[in-house]
């Protein structure tokens, strides 16, 4: 599931036709938050970073939603939600895990879709997160909070984020459709919004202080 502090210039629209030339430097592969939760979505250099596509978000979302380590970390979420016994209707029946593992993952994929491609294709936003890498850890820690709120347009205008809050309260709108009918009180649709947005927060800090993080572990 924002601005750098200091805005880029609006910058070109990337071509989908990469230059395989030997002289030209290639893209470099997404990295991976401890060499293992995809890292998609993130810009460590704003300085050089390409306006995004459409179709670079929906693949970015894709990206996000069905890599291979999505599947194992979208089971931790459900053991722990059955051992909470959340959605109580479920109970903890032996079935009741299966279900928990279908509707976190279908809250995941739906919620990357629609905060990462779907509505910033709507309003011409940008999805991806911004690093500021400057300034103390405090500071750096607050303006990745606030990209929970604040994000920029494709023209590279600090916008208030509406594809990350209004995406996830589709998403948690959605969500009823799958959830058993006992869970589709207003609390608990806002409970669920509300945990997309957390989730967004926590994403936010960890993808400010990997860099930090990764030269420590490979005394760079």
């Amino acid at each position: 599931m924002s601005p750098h502090a200091a805005a880029a210039q609006p910058a070109q629209p990337q071509t989908d036709q990469a230059d395989t030339s030997p002289n030209v430097p290639q893209p470099k592969k997404p990295d991976r938050l401890f060499g293992v939760l995809p890292n998609y979505g993130t810009v460590e250099d704003a300085t050089t970073v390409s306006a995004i596509t459409p179709k670079e978000t929906f693949r970015m979302a894709a990206s996000n939603s069905f890599d291979p380590y999505v599947f194992p970390f979208v089971g931790v979420i459900a053991a722990l939600s059955q051992v909470e016994n959340q959605e109580k209707s479920l109970g903890r029946r032996p079935g009741a895990y299966a279900v928990r593992y279908a509707t976190s993952l279908a809250d995941s994929s739906i919620s990357s879709f629609l905060t990462s491609a779907i509505v910033p294709t709507l309003l011409k936003q940008d999805p991806r997160y911004f690093e500021l890498r400057q300034g103390g850890v405090w500071h750096r820690a607050r303006y990745a909070a606030s990209r929970t709120l604040i994000t920029r347009s494709r023209s590279g205008e600090t916008q208030f984020n509406l594809s990350g809050i209004g995406g996830n309260a589709i998403a948690a709108t959605v969500s009823n459709l799958y959830y058993p009918s006992a869970d589709h009180s207003t609390t608990q649709t806002l409970t669920r919004w509300g945990t997309q947005v957390m989730w967004d927060a926590v994403s936010n800090e960890l993808k400010e202080f990997w860099p930090d993080i990764r030269r420590r572990m490979h005394h760079d």
